[in-house]
């Protein structure tokens, strides 16, 4: 009989034991808000002040984003919320073509997925996560309800911008390739300062940026300066956390070289119909 009552009760436990409901995946949710400056340089110096008001508002879409960062411990995805022009009321679509697009990033295999669209085609960069080597500092500051410590790092420009383009890069390719000295071009960098949060304890960041122990609310990269407005920790709902899957796979140095080729020839064949 007390045999019967024992496998009972231990029959009661694993049943007990098996309903009980599995714990919540911890799982968040990051808003960002992005803004750059731009230096119009010299031709901005021959421009009125409501010139480069002009100039200023019709870049509004470029300069000033929105970005969502989803993530649990391992893994995030970083995506820009996307709105229309302010102006013409249309998508942005010549800078989508050198603007960061849906990033995954998985920081316990050091991977990162990233799809890219280039001219009407689909690019699904595989590479691994940028390095950073932070140096922890001891300022803090409070975000939100957050009291967050500062980080700093030093990274090669071309390395943070390897999905964008500019005409510098196309110069700066061809003296290289005409130079018979086979002198190496100086490598610019680009000074990282992030602010980090320990009561978050999950190594993401905005956008390239990661490898901090604390979620990275803010952060200041060359000409802009991403800042946490918002954060939901274990939202009712559950997030959804993956890689995007479409595109032709690329590394980060082959989508560069792919981006600078199509440039190149757009300006070769520009330059022959003006000589025509």
């Amino acid at each position: 009989m007390k045999s019967l009552l024992f496998k009972f009760s231990l029959l009661s436990l694993v049943l007990l034991m098996s309903n009980k409901p599995a714990p919540q995946e911890f799982q968040g949710q990051a808003t960002y808000f992005a803004k750059s400056t731009m230096d119009l340089g010299s031709w901005g110096a021959r421009m009125s002040e409501a010139q480069k008001k002009q100039i200023m508002a019709r870049l509004k879409n470029r300069l000033e984003k929105t970005f969502v960062l989803n993530f649990n411990k391992e893994e995030s995805v970083f995506n820009e919320e996307e709105k229309l022009d302010a102006i013409s009321g249309a998508t942005d679509s010549w800078g989508k073509n050198f603007s960061q697009g849906e990033s995954y990033k998985n920081v316990k295999e050091n991977a990162l997925v990233q799809q890219q669209e280039f001219y009407g085609k689909q690019f699904l960069v595989k590479d691994k996560l940028q390095k950073f080597e932070w140096k922890m500092g001891s300022e803090t500051k409070q975000i939100g309800q957050y009291t967050c410590f500062k980080a700093t790092a030093t990274v090669p420009t071309d390395e943070l911008t390897w999905y964008n383009f500019s005409w510098g890069k196309l110069r700066q390719q061809a003296k290289k390739e005409g130079d018979s000295t086979n002198t190496e071009p100086e490598i610019k960098m680009t000074e990282v300062e992030a602010w980090y949060t320990p009561q978050v304890p999950v190594g993401h960041g905005p956008a390239e940026f990661w490898g901090l122990p604390g979620l990275i609310l803010e952060v200041s990269a060359g000409n802009t300066t991403m800042l946490c407005s918002k954060i939901v920790m274990n939202p009712k709902e559950k997030i959804k956390i993956e890689a995007p899957k479409k595109g032709k796979e690329i590394t980060k140095d082959s989508y560069q070289e792919t981006i600078v080729g199509k440039m190149r020839e757009m300006a070769n064949n520009r330059g022959r119909r003006r000589s025509r």
